[in-house]
């Protein structure tokens, strides 16, 4: 790759130095531990609408700011229609609350929109074991976003390449005065990049515009920068700018947590070596990886959805960033540290903001980022990540113990009761047989129903 200036480290996972234009490498572990206390004993015990007053208590919220928690206060059709094209209704998704986290030194509780039984309360879980030891650890390269501008038909491909970092100093002053507000935030075009890249067509010139979005997720900033620049690129390459749009391999705008988790909290040294060599699998294995990783992402997409960003566009990133190295593999490392207990970490690709698209539009987005209290899209993203990894550690600790189906069938056994028809109390009654009995189907359900109502 041709670059305009001296190569920053190779690879993001490698650390960024303090000084480089590509993201500083951010730390908040000198934080302390906020006012609001996020341990919450007994919240699946009690009604929705405590737990929602209970939520405005502890994080000092004014209760009407999360009225649209409330399906019949929240996303409206008509709010809808502004949204999405052709809209018919509004589809409900169930948003849990997850106590227990610290992240950095501070308290938070975390909303989490998702269908699948036992997310929630696994991530809860496993932020609860990891805050004995001090909670999550974050650090991150800054909220960096990359546009490609395609070029095709050039003659000389390495040579409209030089061409093109020749004009740099101009290219960037032109990004800027693309977004001036941008850039009075404190963002802008970071650097340019060319590379010459051998498709099945034949070497085409990809030119990178290197981004600093700040509080966006950063797509409409970077496409816009991409076509306004598109022809004066096309000009100095020789040939014709094709395809002008953001990469969501977002492998500029890194987040990494970390945590510990003590032996004794997990079970025993034989349960973090049941853990350790159940991972190992996960990097050497992409079936098993593929599996691995949904579980990260279980806990990723879920706070991603309930903030209003975009769940494709992280997926999309983190599941490239997996294969980086030509071969898929977990985002997750699990190693033993020298007193026994289990280290757990992840690097994922975060693109995350808290300004533009359903983030503002959405009351429920609103609603649910209130709740965790950020004040940036890089703290939003920091959050996201330690909850990526607590659900990544209470699945693996699960497999490698009980196995999944227990604690999951357990929760799952109330959603094939409602489908087989069971109302109020009969809900919780037709739950507990199906666990007790070891069999959570829905034909088993209408039986016990059935029987119920004799």
């Amino acid at each position: 790759m041709i670059r305009t200036s001296p190569p920053g480290p190779p690879h993001p996972s490698l650390g960024a130095s303090a000084g480089s234009p590509r993201g500083r490498h951010r730390n908040r572990n000198e934080a302390k531990e906020n006012a609001m206390d996020s341990r919450w004993s007994g919240l699946k015990d009690i009604a929705p609408q405590e737990r929602l007053r209970g939520t405005a208590e502890r994080t000092g919220i004014d209760p009407d700011a999360l009225r649209a928690l409330d399906p019949r206060e929240g996303l409206s059709t008509a709010d809808a229609d502004v949204l999405v094209e052709n809209v018919i209704g509004v589809m409900g998704v169930p948003v849990g609350l997850a106590p227990n986290f610290i992240v950095d030194g501070e308290a938070v509780l975390v909303p989490m929109a998702t269908e699948e039984p036992s997310v929630v309360a696994a991530a809860a879980n496993a932020a609860r074991l990891a805050r004995e030891c001090g909670g999550f650890s974050t650090s991150s390269t800054g909220p960096v976003m990359i546009a490609q501008v395609q070029i095709i038909g050039a003659a000389d491909p390495h040579a409209a390449a030089a061409r093109v970092l020749e004009a740099c100093a101009e290219l960037r002053e032109a990004a800027d005065a693309v977004d001036p507000m941008l850039v009075s935030l404190g963002g802008g075009c970071r650097d340019i990049e060319a590379r010459v890249v051998h498709t099945r067509r034949g070497p085409q010139v990809v030119v990178h515009l290197i981004v600093d979005v700040r509080d966006a997720m950063g797509a409409n900033a970077v496409n816009s920068i991409a076509e306004s620049l598109s022809d004066r690129i096309a000009q100095l390459a020789g040939g014709r700018a094709l395809m002008r749009i953001l990469s969501n391999y977002a492998d500029r705008r890194i987040v990494r947590a970390r945590a510990v988790f003590s032996a004794a909290q997990l079970g025993g040294a034989a349960v973090v070596e049941n853990i350790l060599d159940a991972a190992a699998l996960a990097e050497a294995d992409p079936y098993r990886a593929a599996t691995h990783n949904k579980g990260i992402m279980n806990g990723i997409s879920a706070v991603v959805l309930a903030t209003g960003n975009d769940t494709r566009a992280v997926e999309a990133g983190c599941h490239a960033y997996a294969a980086r190295s030509g071969s898929y593999s977990a985002l997750s490392r699990f190693e033993a540290n020298a007193a026994g207990d289990l280290e757990a970490s992840i690097e994922v690709p975060m693109p995350v903001g808290l300004v533009g698209g359903a983030t503002r539009s959405n009351p429920v987005a609103r609603a649910d980022v209130a709740i965790i209290g950020t004040d940036s899209a890089d703290r939003l993203a920091r959050v996201i990540t330690a909850v990526g990894l607590a659900q990544n550690v209470a699945a693996v600790r699960a497999l490698a113990t009980e196995g999944i189906q227990r604690g999951h069938m357990t929760l799952h056994a109330r959603t094939v009761a409602v489908s087989a028809g069971a109302q109020g109390e009969e809900i919780t009654e037709v739950a507990r047989r199906l666990v007790a009995s070891g069999t959570v189907r829905a034909d088993r359900a209408e039986q016990v129903l059935a029987e119920l109502r004799r």
